[in-house]
């Protein structure tokens, strides 16, 4: 793989070792490649640089310029919410469905709807997801989305029967390549949603 150009050896001594610059993005490069989940920068630099005085700014530094390697690549190096993970690019992923045996899990509207109101008002009881919609949520909706570890229980509201609050993980954010709740896209409008199904 071609790299940038790099200076040989980062400027600042490191704790006990040096390390030039090419090893360190060669570092991060397969570390990100072999995590079974998103690395994110201080288990990087915790774990994999614990014996280097490395910062977060010279760790970034490698990561944008990987970045920039993959950019025009079949694969990205993309940022989610927990952390740096190499993905396909969207445009191919319709192309390379075929190459994967098991079939993408297909939910129903009620969930998609109950998931959507958590991630967007949240936090939130049953009852109020409940109210909105208009009709009961299933506890086997709950139990779904608790056991995908895209929902978390976030206390108890100050009321009457103190029902749970629910909110989203970084899993729910991971799946969706979100990098956080911001990154939601905007809520339309009911007379366009209702132009539309789910």
């Amino acid at each position: 793989m071609e790299m940038h150009s790099m200076s040989s050896t980062l400027t600042k001594p490191l704790l006990n070792k040096s390390i030039t610059k090419q090893k360190l993005q060669l570092l991060v490069e397969a570390a990100i490649f072999v995590s079974e989940k998103p690395l994110s920068i201080d288990k990087m630099q915790n774990i994999l640089f614990s014996e280097y005085q490395l910062t977060k700014k010279a760790l970034m530094a490698v990561i944008n310029e990987l970045q920039q390697v993959y950019q025009e690549r079949a694969v990205n190096l993309v940022e989610v919410a927990s952390g740096y993970r190499f993905q396909a690019r969207a445009d191919l992923s319709s192309s390379l469905t075929n190459l994967f045996h098991e079939k993408a899990p297909k939910y129903s509207r009620a969930l998609l709807e109950t998931l959507a109101l958590i991630a967007y008002k949240q936090p939130i009881t049953r009852g109020e997801i409940e109210e909105v919609r208009g009709v009961a949520v299933s506890s086997y909706i709950m139990k779904t989305l608790l056991e995908r570890n895209w929902l978390k229980t976030l206390g108890q509201k100050e009321v009457p029967g103190r029902p749970t609050l629910y909110g989203t993980t970084k899993e729910f954010l991971d799946y969706f390549s979100l990098t956080s709740l911001i990154d939601l896209p905007p809520l339309i409008s009911l007379s366009k949603k209702q132009k539309f199904e789910l």
